[in-house]
């Protein structure tokens, strides 16, 4: 039987982790690059081929980046290269209670130019009639120009059409977007092509501007896509499947929070691993579960395989 190939959009970029001016943790990370390397693990026993479509350059930084997914088991095929560019960096600080604030310097990352060339001839273009599932965000339309958003959202339509899994992960970060307008309207038009909605309940609120959690999540749940995921933190995470049950999943409880960063990403990675591997649709929110909770007892946002062995099988 040929692999289930899996494709995640979107950037990644270098990570430094620790306070202004003391020692740093040199990393990397980016919302759909986590997601591909946790869903690498985990549907690795399944037989799933997962691969990162991005842009990085020609430096030391992006050889070791690319080489590190590899590593991984997340192939590269899908990657350009692009001459004279640079990977984009972010630094997060750690409060107390494990919250982090992030700072950027991404402007000029490789990864906003990704549809910089004729129409069609991205790798991931070139790719789609080959792929089981495509997996983007809110970050991965954010990071491109108009045209490029266009041309991911043409992508993934193609990919609905003929049958594929096209999973859609809100992320919304406000500072991305021209206005919250632009970003309402791609949100919207991803919903539209998506089969599957990944969504963080305080993302839509602070997109909607909905301050009522309960009248944003009726909408959020009415969403067009078939199977809509709603995640709220240490709440139960509720799924609306193609049938329109809706389906409640306990998150597992963290006594000691060291940092969330990845929770979403990682949930994201668990649960569609868990779907394409065939499992029903509240196992799979118990195995994204499980994963964040163990993700947040971790610095940074890729922790180390074998802190996680046991939930991979």
């Amino acid at each position: 039987m040929a692999p289930i190939r899996v494709a995640s959009f979107g950037e990644c970029m270098l990570e430094l982790q620790g306070p202004a001016f003391g020692s740093l943790r040199q990393g990397q990370g980016g919302d759909t690059l986590n997601a591909a390397v946790y869903l690498a693990r985990c549907g690795r026993a399944a037989g799933l081929q997962v691969e990162y479509a991005t842009a990085l350059g020609d430096d030391g930084f992006s050889d070791a980046m690319a080489s590190r997914w590899q590593a991984e088991g997340v192939g590269t095929a899908l990657v350009r290269r692009l001459p004279g560019r640079l990977p984009g960096l972010y630094w997060i600080e750690t409060d107390a209670r494990g919250e982090r604030r992030f700072s950027y310097w991404r402007d000029s990352a490789a990864a906003r130019s990704y549809f910089d060339t004729p129409p069609g001839e991205t790798p991931l273009e070139r790719a789609a009639d080959e792929l089981h599932a495509l997996h983007f965000s809110g970050i991965s339309l954010a990071i491109l120009l108009p045209e490029g958003r266009r041309r991911l959202l043409a992508l993934a339509e193609r990919l609905r059409e003929r049958g594929a899994c096209v999973a859609f992960d809100n992320n919304y970060r406000p500072r991305l977007w021209p206005d919250v307008a632009v970003a309402r309207d791609n949100f919207a038009a991803a919903c539209r092509v998506a089969t599957l909605a990944l969504m963080t309940l305080d993302d839509e609120q602070a997109l909607w501007a909905e301050p009522d959690a309960d009248r944003q999540l009726a909408r959020t749940l009415a969403l067009p896509a078939a199977e809509v995921v709603v995640k709220r933190g240490a709440s139960p995470t509720l799924v609306r499947t193609a049938t329109r049950e809706r389906l409640e999943v306990p998150a597992q409880r963290v006594e000691h929070v060291v940092d969330t960063t990845a929770a979403g990403d990682s949930f994201a990675g668990a649960y569609l691993a868990a779907r394409l591997a065939g499992a029903p649709p509240a196992a799979a929110a118990a195995a994204g579960n499980a994963l964040a909770a163990r993700v947040i007892q971790h610095p940074g946002a890729l922790i180390p395989p074998e802190a996680m062995s046991d939930l991979t099988g």
